[in-house]
């Protein structure tokens, strides 16, 4: 069937609280305004405010509320505006959810899953546009997901609320409306495995969420220069599946990380990293990153453009990795 990238996750939401009457959805505008990039558009009518509840204008105070709900047997799906929004709720995700399981013994898990939009490309200006989903994938504690197809869009979060430990789940803001055919039985997904999006013998090309269609592009230009780049798409950023890249590395003995997300102590830095730990001398050339400037994110289109990832300048880093400049 034809569908779009925020008409997959609507259909995750509603399959989910059809499965489970413990699950219900909460957050900023989630109700009868239909969510602010109109993902919960008609569920209030569907499934009434009991179990689509808008929230006041307070992070802390719903991902709080969560929580609580999580401890008590309900599975609450928090919906974060924004991922500069989360901020304010930091204490509660790194304080609280990420850390009870730990603290408690292991006898109380945290069975929440909290999704936000996350990246820039849609002139959103500074407060509503950075790729922080880095951070998260730095604490212990957290299961962290970047559904970058309609498949993973429609498929990640049955099994995410099926964790006993909090999952965050990040929407690029820029995939809402991506169109595409999803399958008629499309389903749950597996969440411990990165995908091999487009199978290559010359370079690696690492990626996720917002990134994967600029690098497949990158990787269509490429083929044109008779380079052949294999794409993978991490789609779980913490536990990362670094088998999977570091398999391919060996494969093609070199290796590019696109990451929306600043190049200082970023995601990126990190599978590069694994990379030079685990398979050093597999490597035909110095891994290399694209990643964005180092500054909060411009407003104005051109300046945003040129502060993100783009294909030519993934392909250009793929082009030196390979031929050597």
């Amino acid at each position: 069937m034809k569908t779009t990238y925020r008409e997959a996750l609507r259909e995750a939401i509603r399959d989910a609280m059809n499965r489970d009457d413990r699950v219900f959805l909460m957050g900023e505008d989630v109700g009868s305004y239909g969510g602010c990039y109109a993902v919960s558009l008609g569920l209030l009518e569907e499934f009434g405010p009991e179990r689509i509840r808008d929230t006041p204008l307070s992070e802390s105070a719903f991902v709080g509320a969560g929580i609580g709900a999580a401890l008590n047997g309900m599975r609450p799906i928090v919906e974060v505006m924004t991922v500069n929004f989360s901020l304010l709720a930091l204490d509660q995700i790194l304080n609280n959810a990420a850390t009870l399981l730990h603290m408690s013994g292991g006898q109380f898990p945290v069975p929440l899953v909290i999704r936000m939009t996350t990246g820039a490309g849609r002139q959103l200006a500074a407060q509503h546009s950075h790729s922080l989903e880095g951070w998260y994938a730095h604490i212990p504690g957290l299961r962290v997901l970047a559904p970058a197809t309609l498949e993973d869009a429609r498929g990640m979060l049955w099994p995410a609320l099926c964790d006993p430990d909090p999952v965050l789940i990040f929407e690029h803001n820029a995939l809402y409306n991506l169109s595409g055919e999803l399958a008629d039985d499309a389903g749950p997904v597996d969440l411990t495995r990165a995908a091999v999006r487009r199978p290559g013998r010359d370079v690696t090309l690492i990626t996720y969420g917002g990134s994967l269609a600029k690098t497949l592009t990158a990787a269509d230009e490429l083929a044109a220069d008779g380079i052949d780049a294999e794409v993978i798409d991490l789609r779980t950023l913490r536990p990362l599946d670094a088998d999977t890249f570091l398999e391919s590395v060996r494969r093609t003995h070199r290796a590019v990380v696109v990451d929306e997300g600043w190049r200082s102590g970023s995601l990126s830095a990190e599978i590069a990293a694994r990379i030079a730990e685990e398979a050093l001398y597999e490597l035909d050339a110095p891994v290399r990153r694209v990643c964005s400037a180092e500054v909060p994110i411009p407003y104005a289109k051109h300046l945003e453009e040129a502060a993100l990832p783009q294909p030519a300048s993934i392909a250009a880093a793929a082009r030196e990795v390979v031929r050597g400049g």
